[in-house]
């Protein structure tokens, strides 16, 4: 008698009931990115920062245009030609105060300290309350964006202030030494505030390591080229600016360049992003 097969003759087992209690699983793909949090996508919104900075780069150009052309020969947002100028008139080459230099530079050393002491009261806070978590990561960025947008209302509140004295008190001496103060004094604090961010070959003041970099990664240099346009642009920011504020000083007064830097800083001061992407650091030129 032939031997049934070992399944034969069994009642099937019945699938276990389903736990009401046990949720359904989610599927996952380990190399889908999480979700982005509010904070996050809050942050993103915005102008980059890249774009931010080369606005701001214009305005240095303007700047200089004002305190070079009518202020006396004197930089208040370029230092290095600052110590330069204060070597001229050392030696006694005429056009050139020292007293003047000496107000720009000590403005901007104050400028410079309080925006230092701003930024680590801002990297404090948000160490404070971020974590490794996205979340976290999101209330950074969020700290970020308030403290760049304080500073740069601070910029506008200064030159804007700077323009109304020059509208309102043309040619006096103390009205000349005011504008050289609160002017050094802005970029002071909006230097600082760029040396903190880091992001490679925007200073928003100097090109001297922009150019060298430009023609040292060039081929003429055997090298491979590195944020070309960036570079390109932050120079032309910079000469577009000098053009626009020496063009303005030269048809329209002292007061209107002035305006004009104080309105591009709040236009950044509504629309900057916080958001510092990797990809965007890196050491600052010089």
């Amino acid at each position: 008698m032939p031997t049934p097969p070992p399944d034969e003759g069994r009642e099937p087992a019945s699938p276990r009931p389903a736990d009401d209690h046990e949720p359904a699983p989610v599927p996952t793909s380990p190399s889908s990115p999480p979700p982005p949090t509010a904070h996050g996508e809050r942050t993103a919104r915005g102008l980059p920062l890249p774009a931010a900075l080369l606005a701001l780069t214009v305005v240095s150009g303007i700047i200089d245009a004002v305190s070079y052309l009518a202020l006396g020969h004197v930089f208040t947002a370029n230092m290095t030609g600052n110590v330069v100028v204060l070597g001229f008139a050392a030696a006694g080459a005429q056009g050139f105060f020292w007293a003047r230099v000496l107000v720009s530079l000590g403005a901007f050393l104050a400028g410079s300290a309080a925006g230092g002491w701003a930024g680590r009261k801002c990297a404090a806070e948000a160490t404070s309350s971020g974590s490794a978590a996205p979340s976290g990561q999101g209330r950074r960025s969020t700290a970020r964006r308030t403290w760049l947008r304080l500073v740069l209302v601070t910029e506008t509140v200064l030159l804007g202030g700077s323009s109304g004295v020059a509208a309102w008190s043309p040619g006096r001496t103390a009205t000349l030494y005011t504008l050289i103060a609160v002017t050094a004094f802005a970029m002071g604090v909006r230097n600082a505030t760029v040396r903190r961010l880091g992001v490679a070959d925007l200073t928003t003041t100097v090109l001297t390591m922009t150019l060298t970099g430009l023609a040292a990664d060039s081929p003429l240099g055997d090298g491979r080229p590195v944020r070309t346009v960036r570079r390109l642009g932050s120079t032309l920011a910079l000469l577009g600016g000098a053009v626009l504020g020496a063009w303005l000083v030269l048809h329209h007064g002292l007061w209107t360049p002035l305006l004009a830097a104080a309105a591009i800083s709040g236009v950044l001061a509504l629309t900057v992003s916080g958001r510092v992407p990797s990809t965007d650091r890196g050491p600052a030129s010089r």
